[in-house]
């Protein structure tokens, strides 16, 4: 009895040796461009907020001309047009943040500003006057 580990199949097949100067490797890099951005969601959702100069309206513009111009092939164009609607995307969203947002702070100056005054004419109006001592 062989009880010697590990233990070979003999039916299993044998390992080949194969020689390296047979085979040959080709690695064939192909550098792909990425496809240029649209932007075309940014745009739909600036345009359906509506600010005043109408930058969402301008960025669809130009999305949709970049979609159509990636679609024939010029893929600088499509770079080009791409690249203007998110310009007019990031002017739309500042359009429409930032006058929010001083508003607030406004209106947060105005209310620390109308309690520093109101503390002091609450001393004014609690004062007690006297009218005896005027007309003795």
């Amino acid at each position: 009895m062989d009880t010697a580990y590990p233990r070979e199949d003999p039916w299993a097949p044998k390992p080949q040796r194969v020689d390296r100067a047979d085979h040959t490797a080709l690695t064939i890099s192909v550098q792909h461009d990425p496809q240029p951005r649209d932007h075309m969601i940014w745009s739909i959702f600036s345009t359906l907020y509506l600010n005043l100069c109408c930058f969402g309206f301008l960025a669809l513009a130009h999305s949709i001309k970049a979609r159509d111009q990636k679609v024939a092939g010029d893929l600088e164009a499509a770079r080009r047009l791409g690249s203007r609607a998110k310009c007019y995307n990031i002017l739309a969203a500042m359009w429409t943040l930032v006058p929010p947002l001083l508003l607030l702070a406004l209106v947060v100056t105005g209310a620390l500003h109308l309690s520093k005054l109101a503390k002091g004419s609450a001393a004014f109006f609690s004062t007690k006057f006297d009218d005896d001592a005027d007309y003795n």
